[in-house]
């Protein structure tokens, strides 16, 4: 590759807060940092952000790299990467630029970036500069200020489109046996495996379901090779007969749900789809079954994302499990429907908490804890990213059982897309993992109302 198609990339904070090691993805190119970005990694470290961690990452990888580097090295670039790469990471002072942009009063450090790359732009030429950022404003303005080359930090994901994303399930035109021609099936008790020919199904994986639109046939593959698939037949029927503490499926996707919750090989359900498709009250409901009526799991851990909460946890009054509740209002909500038809409603959610050593934890003090004999439900990961996710997944330990829900659609991090979303990156890595199943809940069952404005607003 010649120096001509060697291009300089200059990464906004926000890519090393999302992705710390990302000075390590642009293997044959010249990656940039601005000063301006160890300022705001700096002031970012010693917040209380939940982003704070990942600040203190990505200064160590930078200080890795530069620890033994004269000053002159630092400016002309260090190469980084495995032997025999030529790609190269440098630190670019873009104080000493005089400014030609001020886009917005407030935002000092983006105008010195931005005035960093059009300084690299006019001086690198015919060199390609491209600015990479997640802040979809930071890319407007740069290109309204005269930036040629801005780009989103792509390099973690794994789907260009979030309809590519598996639903966890297959539905056949007409009738599944109908596709059918010799099939070998097996007997083991109440079990009926047929075992096929791969390619009857498209990409197929283990733990996916499969449908027809006849209404009658529902399997499930549980076996894999490269020419055949086991399927374990469960017939439509029987999924709408699960029943987890008094709840029943509503539609046949909360049937292969509530499969996959009960499912005691399953590890790790991932559940997605709309507000009110019932992915809170399907894991509560097998959840309190398998702690309480089972005796499978010694308590059940609810947690999920809370934003703000490193900086406002502390004001509230109260034990970690009090200061949390305000966050974890679906999940109380969800206890009391479960018991709204008790005499004592109030008294039945006591107990039921005491009973199924109901925990509420903040993912911040997830870090370093061994999760043992537990039933997790994490909600609301639509707002994590991988890392973020990887860190509450490796903390499961033996007889663990993790439910991750969330809604693509409901998004509130500044930093992440459907695409980039941790959810939408768990669902497409674990789905060729045994221990695991993935299902899209269709259809929203809350009300007729939540369902009008699903679709039409």
């Amino acid at each position: 590759m010649g120096d001509a198609d060697r291009k300089f990339f200059v990464l906004d904070t926000n890519i090393l807060l999302h992705e710390p090691f990302a000075i390590y993805s642009f293997q044959e190119h010249d990656v940039i940092i601005p000063m301006t970005v160890l300022e705001e990694l700096d002031r970012i470290k010693d917040s209380k952000r939940d982003v704070s961690r990942d600040a203190r990452v990505a200064i160590r990888a930078l200080e890795d790299i530069f620890k033994d580097a004269t000053p002159d090295q630092i400016a002309e670039g260090i190469i980084v990467g495995k032997e025999g790469s030529t790609g190269t990471v440098s630190i670019f002072a873009d104080y000493e630029i005089k400014e030609t942009v001020q886009a917005f009063a407030d935002k000092a450090g983006d105008n010195r970036i931005l005035n960093a790359v059009l300084h690299l732009q006019a001086k690198r030429s015919p060199r390609t500069v491209v600015l990479v950022t997640k802040d979809i404003n930071m890319r407007l303005r740069a290109k309204g200020a005269g930036v040629l080359f801005v780009e989103d930090y792509r390099t973690d994901q794994l789907i260009d489109d979030v309809s590519l994303l598996t639903k966890g399930f297959q539905v056949f035109e007409g009738g599944f046996w109908d596709k059918v021609g010799q099939v070998e099936t097996e007997n083991s008790g109440r079990t009926t495996l047929h075992i096929l020919p791969r390619e009857l199904a498209d990409t197929t994986f283990v733990n996916q379901y499969l449908l027809d639109e006849g209404d009658d046939f529902a399997g499930r593959v549980v076996g894999l090779t490269d020419t055949e698939m086991t399927i374990k037949d469960i017939s439509r029927e029987r999924l709408m007969h699960r029943e987890a503490w008094g709840v029943r499926p509503k539609n046949i996707y909360q049937g292969m749900a509530m499969d996959a919750l009960l499912d005691p090989n399953v590890d790790l359900v991932i559940l997605t789809g709309p507000a009110g498709c019932g992915k809170t009250i399907l894991a509560m409901a097998a959840a309190l079954e398998q702690v309480v009526e089972k005796g499978m799991y010694d308590k059940i851990i609810v947690t999920r994302n809370t934003p703000e909460i490193a900086e406002s946890i502390g004001f509230l009054p109260g034990t970690e499990e009090e200061k949390m509740l305000p966050w974890l209002g679906a999940v109380t909500d969800t206890l009391e429907a479960l018991h709204k038809n008790d005499e004592c409603a109030d008294g039945s959610m006591r107990y039921i908490m005491d009973k199924a050593n109901i925990q509420f934890k903040s993912i911040n003090f997830m870090r370093g804890r061994s999760i043992q004999n537990a039933f997790v439900i994490l909600d609301e990961c639509q707002n994590l990213t991988a890392s973020q996710l990887k860190t509450i997944i490796t903390r499961c330990g033996e007889g663990t059982k993790i439910v991750c829900s969330g809604n693509l659609a409901q998004i509130d991090s500044p930093y992440l897309t459907p695409v980039t979303s941790g959810l939408t990156y768990i669902v497409e890595r674990f789905k060729n993992f045994e221990g695991s199943a993935c299902v899209y809940l269709n259809g929203v069952v809350r009300s007729r109302l939540a369902e009008f404005a699903e679709e039409n607003l």
